[in-house]
């Protein structure tokens, strides 16, 4: 019979990687809730309705990657692929958008998309988010910056900060007609053939070389701002200079969903690819509004998860980690009791089964353990147990009772 394959681009995280995604959600979630950030937790499956009506219907994510499907109830529901709309959903249906003041919350879990895997780039992956509801300060999106920063350097990650300004309802319509003009004259590639009719501010943002070429002298957004979005992205450049955080202004950076405002940015690495993206966000004011709720200032942030493990730097782990084991038959009820004490304190390895001492010291070295205590006959017989640092290889007897 042949064995069971796991789905393409879905992939199990397991033993050191496991190790590394623990890490990063740890230290990720410890920075979030320093800055002001309670954990929250939403379904994976929702109505599609909620991302056509976010994310948008002429975005790659609906138009070609969702994991689609009419339940058993007849409902049209899907996979989440990405985690803001399901955010701002709780939001309104908590009435929270009425309450007035301000809401943060950082999550973490899958997303799923249908795509072509790649490295870096699965069908389901993770993701580490924060979202800011109420705070239409600029400082605010200065804060998420900082946090992002502080985050990927909390982890060992190197990173270029690339931020932009996508305007609003009252500079964003005038400029949009002003690069469609542009960008009709242009030989661009298919994709961007559609996105002039579908979402033009995309163009911007196409990998293709030719293309690239092609825009390089199309109109900037920067250049068109309102006085409001001018002002607030001089600000945000201030805030930052302030602080030291260095960035660089990247007049074609757009985000790839339609509800983003104002502030955009993304962290760039080079570390995994050419200027590969390792976490990117902004403003959505609107959104909140385009979900039937109340109008509500936002921002917030992604970071993929999957992307990030081979570069995450562990500190060398200097945690005590005993190993105890046993040597004969009637030692085995103790081990199972001196394990379970020294639980409560340490992490604990065990081997049930009866073994030799040899044997016992290579399992206690694979595992990386730092001290080894094992219990035979004698040790039996004596109510002791014997223990050894593997580190500097002192050894003692020890009474049962104080080990």
């Amino acid at each position: 019979m042949e064995n069971i394959q796991s789905l393409r681009g879905m992939k199990d995280i397991k033993e050191q990687e496991g190790e590394l995604f623990n890490y990063f959600i740890s230290n990720a979630s410890q920075i979030a809730s320093r800055y002001g950030f309670s954990y929250l937790e939403t379904p994976i499956l929702e109505e599609t309705a909620l991302f056509k009506r976010s994310v948008g219907e002429s975005s790659d994510i609906v138009g070609k990657e969702m994991y689609q499907f009419i339940d058993k109830g007849e409902n049209d529901v899907c996979l989440r692929p990405e985690g803001t709309a399901g955010v701002v959903r709780m939001f309104i249906q908590n009435k929270l958008d009425r309450a007035g003041g301000t809401r943060k919350y950082f999550y973490y879990g899958p997303m799923f998309r249908y795509e072509r895997p790649q490295k870096g780039r699965l069908r389901e992956f993770h993701q580490f988010g924060c979202e800011s509801f109420g705070e239409a300060s600029v400082y605010e999106d200065a804060n998420i910056i900082l946090m992002i920063s502080e985050i990927l350097k909390s982890v060992g990650i190197g990173y270029k900060l690339l931020i932009n300004s996508l305007g609003c309802k009252e500079c964003m319509p005038p400029y949009k007609a002003h690069l469609v003009t542009h960008l009709k004259d242009l030989h661009l590639c298919e994709d961007c053939d559609r996105r002039i009719v579908t979402n033009p501010i995309r163009v911007l943002d196409c990998k293709n070389e030719s293309c690239k070429v092609e825009l390089q002298n199309a109109p900037k957004i920067t250049h068109n701002l309102c006085g409001d979005c001018n002002t607030d992205f001089e600000e945000l450049k201030n805030i930052l200079d302030m602080n030291g955080v260095q960035y660089e202004v990247d007049t074609n950076l757009v985000r790839g969903l339609d509800y983003y405002t104002k502030t955009a940015f993304e962290f760039v690495s080079d570390e995994i690819g050419s200027q590969s993206a390792i976490a990117g966000g902004g403003r959505y004011d609107r959104l909140t509004e385009f979900l039937g709720g109340r109008a509500t200032p936002a921002v917030g942030f992604a970071i993929g998860i999957e992307r990030l493990l081979e570069l995450v730097k562990m500190p060398h782990n200097s945690e005590e980690i005993i190993y105890i084991g046993s040597m004969c038959e009637g030692a085995s009820k103790t081990v199972f009791s001196q394990v379970a004490k020294k639980r409560k304190t340490h992490k604990v390895l065990t081997d049930y089964k009866v073994r030799s001492f040899t044997k016992h010291n290579e399992n206690a070295k694979k595992q990386n353990a730092t001290v080894i205590a094992l219990i035979g006959d004698n040790e039996l017989t004596n109510g002791t147990i014997w223990v050894k640092n593997i580190q500097t290889n002192e050894e003692m007897n020890l009474p049962i009772g104080e080990f």
